[in-house]
Formats: C-alpha cells, structure tokens, sequence
C-alpha cells in the first residue's frame, strides 16, 4: 500500500479500535496535531473495525482530500455528499453532515460514527448532535488537533473548554492523545522560527460581546489610526526579499485587497472568492507563480502545502483553535524547507506561546486542559463577567 504507520499512529489507531468495540457506552475522542497524519489513522480505524462506519468531514474540500488519500493508501469506501452528487452508503462511507442530517435513517445499522475535526460539534444542539441521536446509539469517536470549544456562562463570560470538560458533552472520554513538541522533537513536523514584531497594542481595541474576541468596529478604527495596513505591506515587501513563499492571514477583506494592491505576484481568496478562482490561486501558488496569498477566514484548515515556509499572522486573535490552525499551515516538513518561519505582528505568540510547547495536561479525575509553558489556557475565563 505504500506506507508504514509510525508508532504514535498505529497506537492512535490501535485505540480507537479497541475503544469503539469495546463495552464502554459513552462517546470519545483522540487528539492527533495537525500534520500528524490523522486522515491515515481514520482509514486504518474504519479498516480494522470491519463493520458499517461513518465518517464526517467538516468540509466538502476536506472530504475530497481525504476520501482521496483513503483510496490511494488501497482502501475502497463511498462518498455521500450533495454537492459532489454522490450518494453512495458502503461499509465505509465518508460525509459531510449537511447532505446526511435528512437521511439518518439510511445509517441506522451502523455501529460506529467517525468525526473529523469533532471540536465542531456543538454538544447543545446542532446537525450533528441530531444525526446521533436519530441514529440511535451508534458509538461515537472524534478526532481533532484541537479539543477545546468557547462556551458562555449565561453572566457575559466565555470560557475555552476542552472537549470532555463541556456541559452538556458529546465526547466523555479522551482515549488517546499525542504531544505537539513529541512530533517536533521527533523531526516528524518541520521546524519553526519566531519573527515577533512589536508596537501592536492590544490595550486599544475592545472585546466583542462575547469577551472571547476582538469588535470589529474598535479593530478598524485601530487599524486606521496606526496605518496598519500599510505595516502589514511593508513587512510583507521585506520577506520577500528572502523567502520563496508567503500565505498571510488578515482580519477583514479590504486589508487583503489593498495588499494585493501593494504587492506584485499576489492574489487574495475570501470566503467570497469562487471556487475556479480560488483552485487557480492555489495552483498558481504551489506552482510559484504567486508568491503572496493574503486570505481572510479561509485558508486555516484543510490546506495543505507542505513547501510553505512563511506564514504573516497580520491579525490579532484570543482564539487558541485559530492561532493554532493558522500556523499549523506551515508545519508540515519538506526537502527543500529548512523552516517555516511565523511572522506575528499582532502579539499572538506572546499570548499563547510557540505551538511546540502546547501540552494536554490531566488536572486529575480527567479534568483535561491545555498549557503553554506551564500557564494554562482552557478552562479559564476570557474576558471580563459582567
């Protein structure tokens, strides 16, 4: 078949067999990094389960990418999904849950449900949360690089919670997880270097209404005050003077479209942006041709492009998932990479420390949380209770 499952992933996969056919009733889930070939642990699992699975992708995109790698690795299963006007139930069948939510009833018999990317999954309710239950039973696993979810406490607090920590709570159990810094320190994921810039100042944009991020309209009067687009164009200018590639990630659409102004060999892809486009941007840059994709929300997971070796964080987050989902477009290791270097102009790594040091961490009784440094992250509260 062309691979050999290194060891963490033969124990992620030997996990979750022995979990989902074993006598525990309740759901769990397995934390896998990005770049730590999670897409190969799900297909050697639903393989060696040998009974009717389902497995949710968070995207269209996504599942075409994976089902794909599936069948290269020698696997066969179907696809249901709308939009690629396939709707094939086999014993292995890949989905998104938007084309499955109406058709629970043709997957009643199956034991076992597979989600990717399960921090998506909101235990209160929800597509998901309704397909489960309507298919009566069958036993859950969720992967995912990122196990926390924002909640509110119902007093104008939001607290990052891990997965199993959550009330109520889809996943119970955490059965199997693998450290970032192991997979770096193994050589498995590429290097990374830190390039911080400072005099972006926080103190100087508001919180939204959920506390767990930044208002729009305080972010924009900022970033008019200080010409912040104008920093980010100059920063970009002076990479190119020595790196190859660069994908930036901006906060609104219009700091994207005055970059492209700015910079030549550049393109833009918003959530806007059509998919021919969109595939013509992304080919051009793995091919070369362009060597500055400035994107806005949609380029954080799914994509990837193991050559790429800068990434511009040219907006400020409190988001953990985000911050993490955007550097880890770059930490995938490549012949021609010596490293990938994280251009942060925004105080993003002074908030959540490098990514290399992200640790799951057993607060005792299975209270789960995630530190950095030995400062903790989840389970806290963000912002101020009011």
């Amino acid at each position: 078949m062309g691979y050999k499952l290194r060891l963490y992933q033969q124990e992620a996969v030997d996990a979750g067999v022995s979990f989902l056919t074993g006598k525990a009733k309740h759901n769990g889930i397995e934390v896998l990094p990005t770049g730590s070939g999670k897409s190969l642990v799900i297909a050697n699992i639903a393989k060696a389960l040998a009974e009717s699975v389902i497995i949710f992708q968070p995207t269209k995109e996504i599942l075409e990418q994976n089902y794909a790698k599936l069948i290269s690795y020698g696997f066969n299963a179907g696809i249901y999904s709308a939009s690629k006007n396939r709707k094939q139930v086999s014993n292995i069948t890949y989905a998104t849950i938007g084309s499955v939510i109406n058709k629970a009833e043709l997957f009643r018999n199956f034991r076992y449900i597979i989600v990717d990317e399960c921090h998506l999954v909101n235990p209160k309710s929800g597509m998901y949360n309704e397909f489960i239950r309507e298919t009566e039973g069958g036993k859950v696993l969720g992967l995912t690089a990122t196990p926390y979810r924002l909640t509110t406490d119902g007093f104008g607090g939001s607290i990052l919670k891990f997965l199993t920590r959550t009330r109520p709570r889809i996943f119970r159990e955490l059965i199997y997880y693998v450290q970032n810094g192991q997979l770096f320190q193994e050589g498995y994921l590429s290097k990374l270097q830190y390039t911080v810039k400072e005099g972006f100042d926080r103190s100087q944009v508001t919180l939204n209404s959920t506390g767990a991020d930044y208002d729009d309209q305080s972010m924009r009067k900022y970033y008019q005050f200080v010409n912040f687009p104008g920093q980010i164009a100059q920063a970009i200018k002076q990479l190119l003077e020595r790196r190859r590639n660069i994908l930036v990630f901006t906060r609104f659409i219009e700091e994207s479209e005055y970059l492209v102004g700015q910079i030549p060999n550049s393109a833009i892809v918003t959530g806007k942006t059509p998919k021919r486009e969109r595939e013509r941007v992304i080919k051009g840059f793995r091919a070369g041709e362009i060597k500055v994709v400035c994107n806005v929300g949609v380029l954080t997971t799914g994509f990837d492009y193991p050559e790429l070796e800068t990434i511009v964080l040219a907006r400020p987050t409190m988001s953990l998932a985000l911050y993490y989902q955007m550097i880890g477009r770059g930490i995938r290791p490549h012949l021609q990479k010596e490293y990938a270097e994280i251009v942060d102009l925004c105080g993003n790594v002074k908030l959540f420390g490098p990514v290399e040091k992200l640790k799951i961490q057993d607060g005792g009784n299975g209270k789960w949380f995630v530190s950095s440094g030995g400062r903790r992250l989840t389970n806290i509260y963000y912002g101020e209770r009011r």
